[in-house]
């Protein structure tokens, strides 16, 4: 029986998931405009400490039964059942656990308004866990489009919410009401699109089971979120929430590119590429062209996303940013490796190797110690610089493996991303000395992003790299039209 190619899944699926997460973020992005513009950077660093929590806490709702869920061949209704129940189960713990440790949370951080905003925000985690079945669902069968059209309902009905009540000059609650509508919106609109309805079942053995591969997960998880974290820890304790508030913005700009890049490449690799495991010489040849694609893309858009910081961000949120700025082109360069660590991590989950993730991450956060206590002791930008370091040594902690287990090793994938990164120096430095024409910041940002967009052109016309001839390819309109809605494509 003849089966959908690969590739044509793959190009649906990057395609949905691609617009899905530019709708999310896009929409995000034009709303911190306008909410950026009205409210202060104290504001977002209030949030920015609770966000320390929820991000935490979300890894350990999820606790990893969601890819475990994915990667199940076989799946029962009974298995669906008991990851529900658990999801909310920890959820509702979690909850009780912050509702009562936010006073001295607020001590910590000595705002006392922490207290009350910690309570009300966190009501999310369990919003958010009662659809996570439901979009692990449309993530297994690779249904990209309706997650399009419930993120693209719930971020723009929460983002205007959140504009009005900013105008209306509720401060920091506009943020908190914005993230509660966008949470409950989502979860709710899961469950119409998703016929799917729990029933009061759970199976010890089907716990045991998905936990057994997902505890390993949800450790690397929780460990991965709480060092990225503590970057913001040391921020807001150390420093001062206006600071985390700049840092916030600024690793907000870059979220917009790297972690859209990653979302998107993790969120359809991992249920298509598991469905070829057992094929060890197909697996190296998709990552390979992933790796390619992805780090194309992603280097090329973080450092010119750097290079054009200063003159953006006055422009779009104002002066009174201008640290956020200065942070931003050394957060984008962090920012390039990660969809680079994402695949490779992304290698080890398909391979059912959730133990080698486990010591992966155990080791890198002990190197992550550095850069903190750095940001401690120093200050927060030599933090950002050793930053770039760690994330160095953590490529090569990644990418051992994916050599040994694949075949795939670190050398083979330097040289692969070398040309994506000498491009992007390239445009970067071109690009980088025209902030300092004497001209107004709209002038020199409509100046930059043209000379950008001509170099970029230029050099790959004269390159040539198959990377950048494949995107052409897939950004064709009649193409994409094609592959999305009409063509089917079959291996004999």
């Amino acid at each position: 029986m003849a089966e959908q190619s690969l590739k044509d899944k793959t190009v649906k699926g990057v395609a949905w998931s691609g617009i899905d997460n530019v709708a999310q973020f896009g929409v995000s992005f034009i709303v911190s405009i306008v909410l950026a513009r009205l409210l202060s950077p104290d504001d977002y660093g209030l949030i920015g400490i609770i966000t320390i929590f929820t991000t935490i806490c979300n890894s350990l709702i999820n606790a990893g039964f969601g890819q475990a869920l994915i990667r199940k061949n076989n799946i029962t209704d009974d298995d669906y059942n008991t990851v529900f129940f658990a999801n909310l189960g920890i959820s509702v713990f979690l909850y009780v656990i912050l509702f009562v440790s936010s006073p001295i949370i607020a001590v910590f951080f000595d705002r006392v308004e922490l207290i009350l905003l910690i309570r009300v925000t966190t009501i999310g985690l369990i919003i958010g866990a009662l659809g996570l079945v439901q979009q692990t669902r449309l993530t297994k069968r690779i249904d990209f489009k309706t997650q399009t059209k419930i993120t693209l309902t719930a971020t723009v009905l929460s983002g205007i919410i959140g504009i009005l009540l900013a105008f209306l000059g509720c401060g920091v609650w506009s943020l908190v009401a914005q993230g509660l509508v966008s949470q409950s919106l989502r979860t709710i609109l899961l469950w119409v699109y998703n016929k799917w309805m729990p029933s009061l079942c759970f199976s010890m053995n089907s716990f045991r089971e998905l936990f057994g591969f997902g505890w390993k997960m949800m450790v690397s998880g929780v460990l991965a979120n709480v060092w990225q974290e503590l970057y913001q820890v040391v921020i807001g304790k150390y420093y001062s929430p206006a600071s985390l508030g700049q840092y916030t913005r600024a690793k907000h700009f870059s979220d917009l590119l790297s972690s859209n890049v990653t979302n998107v490449v993790q969120r359809v690799t991992y249920p298509v590429l598991s469905e070829i495991q057992n094929d060890k010489n197909r697996m190296v040849d998709a990552y390979r062209r992933i790796i390619k694609t992805t780090m194309f893309i992603t280097t090329i858009s973080m450092f010119f996303l750097g290079a054009i910081s200063q003159p953006l961000i006055y422009c779009l949120i104002g002066a009174k940013w201008h640290e956020a700025s200065a942070y931003l082109p050394i957060i984008c360069i962090i920012g390039s490796l990660y969809p680079l660590h994402a695949i490779n991590l992304n290698m080890l989950q398909v391979q059912g190797r959730s133990d080698l993730f486990l010591k992966l991450e155990i080791v890198k956060k002990i190197i992550g110690i550095a850069p903190i206590a750095i940001g401690i002791v120093v200050g927060i930008m030599p933090m950002l610089y050793a930053g770039i370091i760690v994330g160095v040594i953590s490529f090569f902690l990644n990418s051992y493996y994916s050599g040994r287990i694949l075949g795939y090793s670190s050398w083979m994938q330097i040289v692969d991303i070398a040309p994506s990164y000498i491009i992007a120096t390239i445009i970067a430095v071109i690009v980088w000395p025209f902030k300092y024409i004497p001209v107004t910041s709209w002038i020199v940002l409509l100046v930059q992003l043209f000379v950008g967009m001509i170099s970029f052109i230029l050099i790959n016309n004269k390159i040539k790299l198959k990377e950048y001839q494949e995107i052409r390819e897939i950004v064709d309109s009649q193409a994409l039209i094609k592959k999305l809605f009409k063509i089917r494509k079959y291996d004999n």
